[in-house]
C-alpha cells in the first residue's frame, strides 16, 4: 500500500484507476520561486492552467478531498494573484469548490518590502466531489468548546431562535428559571479553516527539502479526511512529511517526486 514514486506527477497519476485514495495532500512549486534544480519556471496565468491540470487527475484519483498549499509571488510590489485566480478558474470549470483553508505561519523576519506587510498565511484551495464528502471527521482537530451553555456565545438560527446559550425566562409570577438551548453543546469544537502552524521551522532531515511544510500542517489534513487504514497522496512529496505523517497516524501513502533526490531523502525520512 506505501509507495513512492519517481516522476512527473500527471503522467503517474494518469496510470493509477479512479478513486484509488482517500485523500490528496501536497503542495506544488509557488509559482517560479525556485526552479528546483530543474528549470521550473511556470508563473501567472501558466502556472495556473498546469494547476488546473493537476486538480483534474488528483480529483480523479480520489474518494474524497483534494487539497494544495499555494502561494502567489510578489515583484515590484505587485501580487500575482494565483491562488485567487486558480480558485476562479477551478470554478469556472466546474470544479466542486469548498471555501478554502489559510494556513497561518509567522513567515520570515523583515519580509514584506519596504512598504507593504509581512505575509502571515498561504492559501489551502480544496476541492472535492460533490456533495457531502466519502469520509471526515471535522472535530479531530478540534478541542471542547471555549464558551459552555450560557456563555458569551448566541447562535441562532435563521428564525432567531437561540441554538446553544443556556437561558433563563420569567414566569408569570415573576420568578425565573432556566431551560435548555435547542441544540446541546457539541463534546468537541470545529477548529475552524484556519490552521496556525506556529513559527515557520522545521526539523531533522526536512531541512535538506528546500520548502517543507510543517507536519502539524499535515497531520490537520490526515486526521481531518483520511481514515485511518487509508490512502493519502502527495503528487509533490518533496521532503516526505505527508508520508512520514500519514504513517505516524496509522495512514497508508504514495509519494510522487520528479527527483530522485527527494525520493531518497523521503525514504531515508522513513527509516529514521
Amino acid at each position: 500500500m506505501n509507495r513512492l514514486i519517481q516522476g512527473d506527477c500527471l503522467e503517474i497519476m494518469r496510470s493509477l484507476p479512479p478513486r484509488r485514495v482517500d485523500l490528496v495532500f501536497g503542495s506544488p512549486p509557488y509559482e517560479d520561486a525556485r526552479t528546483y534544480g530543474i528549470g521550473f519556471k511556470l508563473k501567472g496565468q501558466e502556472w495556473v492552467n498546469w494547476m488546473m491540470k493537476v486538480y483534474r487527475e488528483s480529483l480523479r484519483v480520489s474518494k474524497g478531498l483534494v487539497a494544495f498549499v499555494v502561494q502567489g509571488r510578489t515583484r515590484q510590489y505587485k501580487w500575482s494573484c494565483t491562488p485567487a485566480l486558480l480558485i476562479a478558474d477551478l470554478h469556472r470549470a466546474g470544479f466542486n469548490v469548498r471555501n478554502p483553508v489559510l494556513y497561518v505561519r509567522h513567515g520570515i523576519p523583515g519580509s514584506g518590502g519596504p512598504d507593504w506587510l509581512k505575509s502571515r498565511y498561504e492559501w489551502i484551495v480544496c476541492v472535492s466531489q460533490p456533495g457531502r464528502l466519502a469520509w471526515s471527521d471535522n472535530t479531530a482537530c478540534g478541542h471542547p468548546p471555549k464558551c459552555g451553555a450560557g456563555g458569551p456565545m448566541s447562535n441562532r438560527d435563521e428564525t432567531g431562535e437561540r441554538l446553544f446559550n443556556k437561558q433563563t425566562h420569567r414566569k408569570k409570577d415573576g420568578s425565573r428559571c432556566a431551560y435548555e438551548p435547542s441544540r446541546p453543546l457539541p463534546k468537541m469544537a470545529n477548529p475552524g479553516n484556519i490552521i496556525d502552524c506556529g513559527a515557520n521551522t522545521h526539523f531533522g532531515l526536512a531541512n535538506e527539502n528546500e520548502a517543507p511544510f510543517p507536519e502539524k500542517l499535515a497531520e490537520f489534513f490526515i486526521k481531518s479526511f483520511c481514515p485511518p487504514g487509508g490512502t493519502v497522496l502527495d503528487p509533490f512529496s518533496g521532503s516526505g512529511t505527508t508520508a512520514a505523517v500519514a504513517k505516524k497516524n496509522n495512514r497508508h501513502y504514495i509519494g510522487i517526486d520528479v527527483r530522485q533526490s527527494q525520493i531518497e531523502l523521503t525514504q531515508r525520512r522513513l527509516n529514521d
